[in-house]
């Protein structure tokens, strides 16, 4: 696969990294992220970028496949695959770009939903300590993120649309327009994420006690009537069109547990417990299951996730983060439900590895927003609070947090 065989092709490629690259700083503004950071985001998942499209041209990949079937597309537009074949001819064929940039069109993608994602944990660390808002940009940096974010194919879109969400999901009242179209993104490319995405707005709406019962009414039934609409083309797509009772629901199910075992990553969950099934799912593969320098990145990505998940688990459906502007109902509602689903469905590490950035994101700010800070107590509270009134009572142990004022107009040596 050669990277460019023509003038056009290095220019075209040039082109739309520039662009991007010019209209960082405005997207930084919409999403409330400072512009340097905005640039550096922006650079660090260029480099993976190119990063991917290097190794895909070295190994077997699905990005490679996609380029080569945008190529001679000739198929009937449906949602998925073929759409993903479809949009890529249209920078492949009618635009006549080179391999490198279609890579950099998608590429964009992937930033806008690491873009969005970094707004939204900008919201969730505001009020806590630099190490805690350091945590957060360390996640932004995390390899799967940007990795899989970056190629050609369903990933950079359904990553986009998970951040779209998540930001929408932060104010809704003036981010309708833009859940609706991160609703359509995810339709395009995975219909059963999009359903999720609707189920879980009419789940919202009907439980969130912000809002007048005559708005829920109203939202509630434009969300069903979307429901309606979009759960049988869903349906249709993961196979399960025929199904008429649990019993057909659970025979797919355990359909799906046997698929893509195959390979180094492939497990048996139809084996497991639930709970095993999503602890596999999002936290696995660890350090010492790692076969592979992919493996045994996204290891230390699920070790990290792990530790935000104790450090903010247990508050999440609590107390904690309830004075945001967030729609919560709504992401609780999309994270839990589609980390279930895939969990009981996804018999690969690899794969899940990959696609739980459908979902991860929501379920990260959730934790973070949750989770609470051990502070210490500033020497003057202390000193207000608690220290002796006579200097004979003083404590000269060092450190031990008390401080005697000496008397007014005395020396303090």
């Amino acid at each position: 696969m050669d990277l460019a065989t023509s003038a056009w092709h290095i220019v075209s490629a040039a082109i739309v990294f520039l662009l991007a690259a010019a209209f960082t700083p405005a997207m930084a503004r919409y999403f409330q992220v400072p512009a340097s950071r905005a640039l550096f985001l922006y650079a660090w998942h260029t480099a993976f970028c190119l990063f991917y499209m290097d190794f895909s041209i070295k190994n077997v990949s699905d990005a490679l496949g996609y380029f080569h079937s945008s190529l001679g597309f000739r198929a009937a537009f449906e949602p998925g695959t073929v759409f993903v074949q479809w949009f890529t001819s249209i920078f492949s064929v009618h635009l006549g770009m080179s391999y490198m940039g279609v890579f950099l069109v998608f590429n964009i993608f992937g930033f806008i939903g690491l873009l969005a994602f970094c707004g939204a944990l900008r919201v969730a660390t505001e009020n806590k300590s630099r190490l805690m808002r350091r945590l957060g940009f360390l996640i932004l940096l995390l390899p799967s993120v940007s990795f899989w974010s970056a190629a050609i194919g369903k990933d950079a879109l359904s990553f986009m649309a998970t951040g779209l969400a998540l930001w929408a999901a932060l104010d809704f009242r003036k981010r309708t327009l833009l859940l609706i179209f991160a609703i359509v993104v995810m339709l395009l490319v995975r219909p059963h994420m999009a359903a999720l995405m609707v189920l879980a707005f009419v789940f919202s709406t009907i439980f969130n006690p912000r809002i007048s019962l005559l708005q829920r009414a109203t939202l509630g039934t434009v969300a069903i009537a979307g429901a309606a609409v979009m759960l049988p083309f869903a349906i249709t797509y993961v196979g399960l069109g025929n199904a008429s009772n649990s019993g057909d629901v659970m025979a797919y199910i355990e359909q799906r547990q046997a698929y893509n075992q195959e390979g180094g990553g492939g497990i048996d969950i139809a084996a497991m417990s639930p709970p095993m099934q999503l602890f596999t799912y999002l936290f696995r593969p660890l350090p010492f299951e790692a076969h592979s320098l992919f493996s045994l990145a996204a290891s230390f990505d699920n070790v990290l996730l792990l530790i935000l998940f104790v450090v903010g688990g247990r508050r999440i459906f609590g107390s904690g983060g309830k004075d945001r502007p967030e729609n919560r109902p709504f992401l609780l509602a999309y994270a839990f439900s589609s980390w279930l689903i895939l969990a009981l469905t996804t018999a690969n590490m690899g794969i899940s590895v990959r696609q739980k950035w459908m979902f991860t994101p929501v379920l990260i700010y959730l934790l973070l927003s949750a989770a609470r800070e051990v502070r210490r107590v500033p020497a003057t509270h202390v000193q207000a609070v608690a220290a002796p009134t006579f200097a004979s009572q003083r404590h000269d142990a060092p450190g031990d947090g008390w401080r005697v004022e000496p008397p007014q107009g005395a020396s303090p040596l």
